[in-house]
């Protein structure tokens, strides 16, 4: 099983410093944050074979290092239903890739389940030059892009930070269930950030976090997308 510090290393013996989204899912999933299982598949008969594995639908992602837009290189597909649609959306994704990203490491496609649809939400984490690793919360998907309704708290959290982060966005009253709306389990969205707010401090090589979008339920969370980018250098 390859461990944190292992993925970490082998990112920087490759000159990298963005792990990529399989990597870094492991990651969190390691720290105890549960992310949707994504495997690589390098053809479209690997691609098959998991699908066959995960079970319908599924979503496939390029998977390259050095793309880190998926979709602006046409390399998303979801809802894929039978063997046919798997196959045309790994050929019609490594086209793309190639020709929006011909110098890019393209190793594959990802392939993930479906997941359900929940309430989207965003964390993620940024280094202010004077505080240092700064955490975010939010309504993730596109609303992050248009409604940049966050909040902020400086590593390490408490339990009451955590907390406060969440009730003070504007769009608080979605996760308790707007209108009839499954709402969120907010106990469950304390923990994910306390857990998110450990890993970090248990991990000073890592720049940035984005964990977008984060599906929210009743019963739970799940994290769909996930980037890390590491510092430069590593820590002295």
């Amino acid at each position: 099983m390859v461990s944190k510090d292992q993925i970490i290393n082998n990112a920087r013996k490759q000159g990298r410093t963005t792990l990529t989204e399989i990597e870094s899912k492991k990651v969190f999933r390691d720290a105890g944050i549960n992310t949707i299982e994504t495997r690589l598949a390098s053809s479209q008969k690997e691609a098959i074979a998991l699908r066959d594995q995960i079970g319908f639908p599924v979503v496939l992602k390029v998977a390259s290092p050095d793309i880190s837009h998926k979709s602006d290189a046409g390399g998303v597909r979801v809802g894929l239903k039978n063997n046919g649609e798997v196959e045309k959306a790994y050929e019609e994704i490594m086209a793309s890739a190639r020709q929006k990203y011909p110098t890019a490491n393209i190793e594959g496609v990802s392939v993930q389940s479906m997941a359900r649809p929940g309430i989207e939400i965003i964390t993620g984490m940024f280094k202010d030059s004077q505080f240092g690793p700064v955490l975010m919360f939010g309504l993730g998907g596109i609303l992050v892009e248009v409604l940049k309704d966050v909040s902020f708290r400086i590593v390490p959290l408490t339990q009451r930070d955590a907390r406060e982060m969440i009730k003070e966005i504007k769009g608080y009253s979605l996760l308790e269930g707007y209108r009839g709306q499954e709402p969120a389990n907010i106990p469950f969205l304390e923990d994910l950030l306390l857990k998110v707010s450990d890993f970090l401090e248990q991990t000073p090589e890592i720049k940035e976090i984005d964990l977008n979008p984060i599906f929210a339920y009743k019963d739970g969370a799940v994290v769909v997308d996930a980037r890390i980018v590491l510092e430069e250098d590593a820590p002295g």
